[in-house]
């Protein structure tokens, strides 16, 4: 719980340090980002994230980590890397702008999903996400904390996974690496589908 409170501490403080964007001027240079991400940020595809309505400072701080190396993906890393400040900010703002479509949970783990979203898990010291992503899954976008309802179950299971096991490390304090720590798989698989038809 410590580690979640300097978490929220430490993205307060990056909320000071956001640039402006500018959403009209992130629509028209969204148009490479659409074969993975859609044209509104909405992907079809359950690997790919939606990133519509994400919110307009974790956007940004992804876009900057993937450009500084501080979150590693090989294709995002090529995207991202002759974007300039502002541009990155203006795609920020235009997708944290947009819509996210949602999905449906699979009923098999909705009792087990939404028990961890909501309750955590006392026994593992696993708080609850709505601590942080809110209990409709809107997040806190002040905080930089992402909304998470509607996302792809697939994408969710393979970013838990990865703060699990270490190889994404770009969450303040390591309060997601923590966490995802203490879950299990069953669990990760549970909530990932309850994350899906969250609204």
């Amino acid at each position: 719980m410590k580690k979640l409170a300097i978490g929220l501490m430490l993205s307060l403080g990056l909320m000071a340090n956001a640039q402006a964007g500018d959403a009209a001027e992130g629509k028209k240079l969204s148009a490479v980002c659409a074969a993975c991400h859609g044209a509104d940020g909405n992907s079809l595809a359950p690997t790919f994230p939606k990133i519509a309505g994400l919110g307009e400072k974790y956007l940004l701080k992804q876009l900057k980590d993937f450009k500084s190396g501080a979150r590693a993906n090989a294709i995002m890393a090529g995207q991202v890397a002759a974007l300039n400040e502002q541009q990155m900010a203006d795609l920020a703002a235009y997708f944290a702008s947009q819509a996210i479509t949602i999905g449906y949970a699979d009923k098999e783990k909705v009792a087990l999903g939404e028990k961890i979203y909501r309750a955590g898990n006392k026994s593992t010291g696993v708080p609850a996400c709505l601590a942080c992503h809110a209990a409709d899954g809107k997040g806190m976008s002040a905080a930089a904390f992402p909304a998470l309802g509607g996302q792809h179950a697939d994408y969710i299971k393979a970013q838990l996974v990865t703060f699990q096991e270490n190889k994404r490390d770009n969450d303040a304090s390591a309060v997601m690496r923590d966490i995802a720590a203490r879950l299990s798989n069953k669990e990760i698989d549970a909530v990932s589908a309850y994350i899906q038809g969250l609204h």
